[in-house]
């Protein structure tokens, strides 16, 4: 089985974020909590769906990641962008992402 994380966008302003082992939303997927058994899995979508329902965030899935040097790694390059950001500078205060992250 493919390890996954629980992903989404806050509601509030629309940034993309992970699900914590405290049960919060956090913009750092290296703080999400991963899911590594079907168990998990099925705990995490659940978690999910009732952060939709009571309108926390919105577009929520599980993706597929690894640990690599203790780092997580989305396996899509979609959600590789949504960690790391935009894939160049366009906006004071926005700097591009990390090439070697983006890179599949």
């Amino acid at each position: 089985m493919v390890d996954k994380v629980l992903t989404a966008n806050r509601l509030t302003d629309g940034v993309a974020v992970w699900l914590n082992a405290n049960g919060g939303w956090v913009t750092s997927l290296q703080e999400a909590l991963v899911a590594r058994h079907t168990e998990a899995e099925a705990a995490l979508e659940a978690i999910g769906k009732q952060a939709y329902a009571d309108n926390k965030v919105v577009d929520v899935n599980l993706i597929d990641v690894q640990e690599t040097g203790g780092k997580l790694w989305p396996l899509r390059l979609r959600e590789r962008i949504r960690a790391e950001g935009p894939t160049m500078e366009y906006a004071p205060g926005y700097a591009a992402a990390d090439p070697d992250f983006i890179a599949v």
